[in-house]
């Protein structure tokens, strides 16, 4: 009798050491929300789930094609996507519950830290005399597609130079059509978020030509200082044809976003996987050469997750 309760209870510790090692091997499978296929997030998603799949033990990541930042938010908020790419400004409305986000408010959002720039470049035609964001005063001003992030950025700028959208003939067009607008003379300026160079004014500049409209000094402090999640940065000179001189600017930057509620250690592994690996990123992704520490924790006007700010502070640099 004795010796089959020992057989017995030596099964049942076998069967739960098996269940515990198996539930310690389990791969930990993850959603990564990029963007659509033609664009830039979804080889960017995809090459950091790369790392995160071959740099951690039993760690499953699909980088899925997606409508980009807003969608991203929602199905972090819905559970469907533990992790986004997504515009920090945007971020910012759906945290807050504000502009495109008003009255829907999604709390269980955290950052893991910015990623690259993402550029408002005001370009002007040659002829038409504009040379600040000032002189947008009374002319046809492209502001991007209705409601879109892009529409925000030019709202929240003009607003730092004293200006509305009653200031300014408003147009809600596309980059393309803004770049053919102005092509045509159908429009004097236009408003493009997006990284540099971009190609409708890479176009553009070569076939008529283009002025970059800086936005620094005072009006560039303010408007930062008015939304966190600007940050100044330059646009090189010669990135667009005759553009010779560097031009201040402001951008927004590409934010890697968690649900708050995955666990701590976690995302600290996951996000020291990922900031100890950047040469690989860079290799395998241009944008990943604008990826760095120092610059991760700027731009973030939500909470950080806990286990990102471990791993920030462990290297250096101590975040809320």
């Amino acid at each position: 009798m004795k010796k089959s309760i020992s057989i017995i209870a030596a099964t049942m510790m076998a069967a739960l050491c098996f269940f515990a090692c198996s539930k310690q091997n389990a791969k930990k499978n993850y959603i990564l929300a990029t963007g659509g296929t033609g664009g830039t997030y979804y080889p960017f998603g995809g090459a950091i789930a790369n790392i995160w799949n071959t740099k951690i033990d039993n760690m499953n990541v699909t980088a899925q094609a997606t409508g980009a930042s807003a969608e991203n938010l929602r199905l972090i908020s819905k559970g469907e996507a533990e992790f986004a790419i997504v515009q920090n400004d945007v971020m910012d409305y759906a945290y807050n519950g504000t502009d495109m986000f008003a009255g829907q408010a999604l709390p269980n959002l955290m950052a893991v830290g910015t990623l690259y720039p993402e550029v408002v470049q005001i370009a002007a035609s040659v002829s038409s005399g504009i040379k600040s964001v000032y002189d947008l005063k009374g002319k046809r001003v492209s502001v991007g597609d209705a409601g879109s992030g892009v529409e925000f950025n030019a709202k929240q700028i003009l607003e730092g130079y004293g200006l509305t959208f009653d200031d300014i003939q408003k147009n809600n067009l596309s980059f393309k059509e803004s770049a053919d607008g102005i092509q045509n003379g159908t429009l004097d300026a236009c408003f493009v978020t997006a990284g540099v160079p971009n190609a409708s004014l890479q176009e553009l500049a070569f076939t008529n030509g283009l002025v970059l409209i800086p936005v620094k000094d005072a009006e560039a402090v303010k408007i930062c200082n008015n939304y966190g999640f600007y940050t100044m940065t330059t646009i090189p000179g010669g990135t667009y044809n005759g553009t010779d001189e560097d031009v201040e600017a402001l951008a927004i930057k590409a934010t890697l976003a968690v649900n708050a509620e995955l666990d701590e250690d976690t995302v600290y592994e996951m996000t020291k996987a990922l900031f100890k690996n950047l040469d690989e990123l860079a290799q395998a992704n241009a944008k990943g050469k604008e990826v760095s520490v120092p610059s991760a924790v700027t731009g973030v006007s939500v909470p950080f997750h806990p286990g990102a700010k471990k791993f920030f502070k462990e290297v250096g640099f101590a975040v809320e």
